[in-house]
């Protein structure tokens, strides 16, 4: 019989790596072959040469020579760059610019801060002299109408000042809506500098729809301006995040928004400038995993995509695939060496399954990771993931060795021992015949935690996939293995499970059709939070059941 069982593992061990291998292929094959770049340097991107580590927030500026490093990389791909702020870091950017023959949209950031408003002014004018051939233009504040940090009068003030202090043309930039709002700032600038960010419109635009979106606009605000040359301050698509309706970030759809936006600013002559140049980890403060993935480059300033020829999702797949076949095998072999008697072909498949939701979960984790904070948060779930793995494996072995298994524990014994835990009164004697249940019901609250985070405050948060990757796969091997309990539950399933399937059914509703990407994490949670709800039903009396459907008496 143990020798028919292992005959069966070529095969099995083949169809699980040709699906491995078809999981990370199938999402990350070559798209765009046909949709070439139709020029060679962008007219002006967005440069901010914030690296990791760095941030304006906490006043941590790269060095002179690091930015002239950047600059170095990007001057043979495009003709100009902007800037956002005068007074950053110890260098002059005109200057940096100047040296590898950049011309530059250059920046003073305003806020509610009034005497830093003075300086930044003060700085950007002296710029502007300094350097008339490389500053083209000065922009006197980004979006501050957007975030309502000064008046229109104020704001107004500020360009006045400016104008009268340089030589160049002077333009002011927010989101088209608010130049709509507020006309009567047109009297103030030279240029009429618009944001057009489809991905961020209150009526979110997929990638197909974006481009002519663009162009509307565009024809709308000359239309409103007819006297002003109309300028685009921020055009662009997002690398990686959440979904918002049907606007999906991804490479390929940033990619594509790219080539053909370039594709129509040739035909229609735009003046335009994309963002960004560089991904600022710093931003998913503010914006969440979507703020940080604007770049054409990364943070380690390696090219996401190139401007022509093919475009895959995650270039780095086979590595992925390739660790997931491995770990697989690992899981297998220890496995099966702890349970000789166990069907070893359900035990290869749930391994590779295994394998594939780990390695899943660390692509989806530890590339997005920006600080101390997040990495210690991806560490913290990748330990919990792994060891869940293994407890599951231990209870699939028994399962299919038809070894007894602990009992099933609830909610209520998972909360005594998370309270043992942080109490440091544990008793870790046995712990492998709890851990598994008592580990599972910890991500249950984790995830019921989380939905409701995407519940009421949801614009900025990611939609968990690679945190709940393992679990996921828990539930659905338990359920294939007849081991998820249907009775026992108490208060915790009902907070926990109810919370989060009706979290996550609010959800999917308040996302709408459009967003797949949230429609399917409704559905992994109200997987999740499936095992704690059927632990509310009431076992039937032995002296109810039907007379066939009693057990028979030994």
């Amino acid at each position: 019989m143990r020798r028919a069982n292992w005959l069966t593992l070529g095969p099995a061990w083949l169809a699980g790596l040709l699906a491995t291998l078809l999981v990370w292929w199938l999402p990350n094959r070559a798209q765009l072959r046909q949709l070439a770049m139709p020029v060679e340097r962008l007219n002006s991107v967005s440069f901010a040469p914030f690296r990791d580590g760095d941030s304006p927030l906490r006043n941590i500026f790269p060095t002179a020579a690091e930015v002239e490093e950047d600059l170095r990389l990007i001057a043979p791909r495009v003709r100009g760059i902007r800037t956002y702020a005068s007074i950053e870091g110890d260098y002059e950017i005109a200057e940096l610019a100047q040296r590898h023959g950049l011309r530059l949209w250059k920046g003073a950031w305003l806020g509610r801060d009034l005497a830093q408003n003075d300086r930044e002014l003060a700085r950007l004018i002296d710029a502007a002299n300094r350097f008339p051939d490389t500053v083209e233009r000065v922009v006197v504040g980004n979006e501050v109408l957007l975030r309502r940090d000064l008046p229109p009068e104020a704001l107004a003030a500020a360009l006045d000042r400016v104008r009268a202090a340089v030589r160049q043309p002077v333009t002011y930039a927010d989101v088209w809506e608010f130049w709509e709002q507020f006309p009567e700032i047109a009297r103030h600038v030279d240029i009429i500098t618009i944001h057009i960010l489809p991905y961020w419109e209150d009526q979110p635009l997929d990638v197909e729809s974006a481009i002519a979106h663009t162009r509307d606009i565009y024809r709308r605000m000359h239309a409103l301006f007819p006297d002003k040359p109309i300028a685009i301050g921020e055009v662009g698509w997002p690398s990686h995040g959440r979904w918002r309706e049907g606007a999906a970030p991804s490479v390929v759809n940033q990619a594509r928004f790219l080539r053909e936006f370039a594709a129509l600013s040739r035909s229609e002559g735009f003046d335009y400038n994309v963002i960004e140049a560089f991904d600022q980890g710093w931003k998913y403060k503010n914006e969440g995993t979507v703020g940080a993935a604007w770049g054409l480059w990364t943070a380690d300033r390696q090219p996401k995509f190139a401007l022509s020829g093919p475009v895959r999702e995650n270039a780095d797949w086979p590595y992925y695939a390739a660790a997931a076949a491995l770990l697989g095998l690992v899981l297998a072999l220890l496995t099966r060496r702890a349970f000789p008697e166990a069907g070893p072909v359900p035990l290869v498949l749930l391994s590779l399954a295994l394998g594939n939701a780990l390695a899943f979960a660390w692509c989806g984790g530890v590339p997005y990771a920006f600080d101390e904070h997040l990495l210690l948060a991806v560490a913290v779930n990748l330990a919990g993931q792994g060891m869940l793995a293994a407890l599951l494996l231990r209870r699939a072995g028994q399962r299919l060795s038809g070894l007894p298994v602990e009992p099933a524990r609830n909610g209520a014994h998972a909360t005594a021992t998370v309270r043992d835990l942080l109490r440091l009164r544990l008793r870790w004697r046995d712990w492998r015949g709890f851990a598994l249940d008592d580990l599972g019901f910890v991500f249950l609250w984790t995830a019921a935690a989380l939905e409701l985070m995407l519940l009421f405050d949801p614009r900025y948060r990611d939609f968990p996939f690679p945190t709940f990757a393992v679990p996921l796969v828990a539930v659905v091997t338990r359920a294939l293995l007849r081991d998820l309990p249907r009775a026992g539950g108490g208060w915790a399933e009902c907070w926990a499970g109810g919370a989060l399937a009706l979290a996550a059914l609010a959800g999917a509703v308040n996302e709408g059709g459009a967003n797949i990407q949230a429609l399917g994490w409704s559905a992994c949670a109200l997987g999740l939070a499936a095992p704690a709800l059927l632990r509310l039903r009431r076992p039937v009396p032995v002296a109810a059941m039907h007379p066939a459907s009693r057990p028979a008496s030994r």
